[in-house]
């Protein structure tokens, strides 16, 4: 008698190796995107609270991302990120942007971190800043 497998042995192998693919491969990607998700949320609340701190201690606005880190307000830009702010007015109020042009699930952004505006073909989120001083 000759040992090995027989041709519906492995067939039925490569059948079941193929549902878990089918089952495991979503779920991978759906994790992946959800991790992405994470971390662009995790960058707009630290880039958000790197501009409120420079405004507080330095009494002004900073001119973008980079004058964030070489401040030491943050440990490095993330990229595919970019700030906006506009002026004081007379009352001490100030708005910034930041918005994220790279590629996210804006669905898991949303549910991740809500204040985000996910409506435009970019996230971004809008901060209010007030003089104190």
């Amino acid at each position: 008698m000759r040992k090995g497998f027989t041709l519906i042995e492995l067939l039925i192998v490569l059948a079941v190796i193929a549902a878990l693919m089918a089952v495991v491969t979503p779920i991978a990607l759906n994790a992946v995107a959800q991790a992405k998700a994470t971390q662009v949320a995790s960058n707009f609340r630290n880039i958000k609270s790197a501009i409120e701190s420079y405004v507080n201690v330095e009494r002004g606005l900073p001119s973008d991302l980079n004058a964030l880190v070489t401040s030491g307000y943050l440990s490095s830009a993330p990229s595919d990120f970019s700030v906006s702010f506009g002026t004081f007015d007379t009352s001490g109020v100030a708005t910034a942007t930041i918005t994220y042009s790279g590629t996210v699930d804006t669905g898991k952004l949303e549910n991740v971190y809500s204040e985000v505006d996910t409506t435009s073909s970019s996230p971004k989120l809008d901060i209010t800043l007030r003089k104190w001083w």
